[in-house]
């Protein structure tokens, strides 16, 4: 883990940023300056259909508005998806993975209309792939029918038993906390047994956002994250995956999300109103911080332009 703190703001490409993506940007940059730390920018581009470049650009474009400032180079998931196939590998070699075969529609008949739920709202997998022969596995692949891979959940806890926890802080302290010098912290108790036998390798790529955002965080020293409520569930299962591969667990601090008028949290599939259509209707970054509540930014020597693609 990096000795300077290191948060990341990690958007994915496939919409254009809104309001709560705003707010969590301007969250990771004022936590990282009250911590005397850095902030990296990542961009979760792993799916090849909804991301573009396009949107790449849109991104830098609003956050070089809102005036925040990043070091380094920028991280695209897509120039790695040889670290998270070996990841991927390395479970399945450990007999912690396996390949599925299934239709989300198939999933969900096998499930049954009573079915437990992952915090997603998904039907937890009720297992049809665990136990297929390997020699139909092989056929099956070599095939090449379409798979993801899934974590060996009962396995998996089984080589990792609990209890599982990681660490909450609060960059403005609250009870019941002990001090770290990077804000005070807290152990949360974790339940991965929620998730069941999670995807962590999609048919498309040799990734999910699960996978890969553990390893992101290891390789790029990121010792706070910061992020929505709304991801607060997968910290559950990021803990294990850390566990199982070895990896060191960053500090989490999920924040408050940005709601519309029905109370719904503003998404790309609302069709909430994009940072550019704000800059477009003529709202200066300075009207849009202070509504969220961060003080205007300081333009010298910030934004976009300074950032670094590998």
């Amino acid at each position: 883990m990096s000795a300077t703190p290191r948060l990341r703001f990690a958007p994915s490409p496939n919409g254009l940023l809104h309001r709560g993506h705003a707010y969590s940007a301007l969250c990771n940059a004022d936590i990282a300056a009250r911590l005397g730390g850095e902030l990296l920018l990542r961009i979760e581009d792993i799916d090849p259909v909804r991301s573009r470049p396009e949107l790449v650009a849109a991104i830098r474009d609003d956050l070089a508005w809102l005036g925040i400032a990043f070091a380094g180079e920028i991280r695209r998931q897509s120039a790695h998806l040889a670290d998270y196939a070996a990841a991927r590998d390395r479970l399945a070699a450990d007999g912690l993975a396996y390949p599925c075969f299934c239709s989300r529609g198939a999933i969900r008949a096998a499930a049954g209309e009573g079915a437990a739920r992952d915090p997603d709202g998904a039907p937890l997998y009720p297992g049809t792939c665990r136990t297929l022969p390997p020699a139909e596995v092989r056929a099956r692949i070599a095939g090449g029918e379409p798979h993801t891979w899934r974590l060996r959940m009962g396995r998996a806890l089984a080589r990792r038993p609990g209890p599982h926890a990681y660490a909450a802080f609060a960059p403005d302290g609250d009870r019941g906390t002990r001090s770290t010098g990077r804000g005070t912290c807290r152990d949360v108790a974790a339940d991965p047994a929620r998730w069941g036998d999670a995807v962590i390798a999609r048919r498309d790529v040799p990734t999910s956002y699960h996978l890969s955002v553990v390893l992101d965080d290891a390789i790029q020293g990121i010792t706070h994250v910061v992020r929505g409520r709304d991801l607060e569930a997968a910290t559950d299962l990021h803990t294990l995956l850390q566990r199982l591969l070895g990896l060191p667990g960053p500090r989490y601090h999920h924040h408050g999300l940005i709601l519309d008028a029905q109370g719904e949290k503003l998404a790309k599939s609302r069709a909430s109103t994009p940072l550019a259509a704000l800059r477009a209707a003529g709202m200066r970054a300075e009207d849009l911080r202070a509504e969220l509540g961060f003080p205007p930014p300081v333009r010298a020597g910030l934004g976009g332009a300074g950032l670094r693609e590998p």
